[in-house]
């Protein structure tokens, strides 16, 4: 895949914008509450559709002060956000529900009405970091003329050693999620049957697997 130029500093400058006003009204809120992760670290993949896009997030769980209610907190952090210039949506319904934006970036404030917790939640926007690349099955491990004596190409792969549902990258594409493992080598990413051999030890296989070699005889070999 090809870096998309300044995309990944750029989803690293979202993310620093993110975690400072993070901090910033955890401080204000919750002081004693934790921020996690502690750092910005690297960004997790929100979207398995090709080209895979990524993101930042972070959160935080505090408690409300005793005395403070619930609506007032709700208040103090839309009136933090309002004034570092965020957007900001106020909702409510088994809680107050602050929303705050800038440069696409989210930051929701939830403070319960039946318990003391206040929940952050904070992301940025996803971001394809690279441009795909058009898939190129791999070259087959063994073949009808690298085959070791004795051997006949795996009758599950053909030769190729990789999983032939996968091709090796240990997922399938799918619509809907973008990408689910692999259904046959479940992540193993080789051939199930041969263990990434390419092929088998005739004298080893068993009568069932004798069937897909049609130029072997049908007795099993003596020794």
């Amino acid at each position: 895949m090809a870096e998309i130029p300044g995309a990944k500093a750029e989803l690293e400058r979202l993310g620093r914008h993110m975690r400072a006003h993070l901090l910033e009204l955890v401080a204000r809120l919750t002081p004693e509450a934790e921020v996690f992760p502690e750092k910005l670290g690297h960004p997790s993949v929100a979207d398995w559709h090709e080209p895979l896009k990524y993101t930042y997030g972070m959160t935080s769980r505090g408690a409300r002060p005793d005395t403070v209610p619930p609506a007032e907190l709700a208040q103090r952090a839309a009136e933090v956000l309002a004034a570092a210039g965020w957007a900001v949506v106020e909702e409510v319904a088994d809680a107050y529900c602050v929303t705050g934006r800038s440069e696409d970036v989210m930051i929701r404030v939830r403070v319960s009405t039946v318990s003391e917790v206040v929940l952050y939640i904070a992301e940025t926007p996803k971001m394809a970091l690279a441009t795909p690349e058009p898939f190129t099955r791999p070259e087959p491990l063994r073949t009808a003329d690298t085959l070791d004596p004795g051997y006949v190409l795996c009758y599950e792969c053909d030769g190729l050693g990789w999983c032939p549902c996968c091709y090796g990258r240990g997922w399938v594409p799918d619509t809907e999620r973008g990408r689910r493992r692999c259904p046959e080598c479940h992540q193993d990413r080789v051939c199930p049957i041969c263990r990434g051999a390419g092929e088998k030890y005739a004298a080893d296989l068993q009568d069932c697997e004798r069937g897909y070699y049609p130029e072997l005889s049908e007795e099993r070999p003596d020794g």
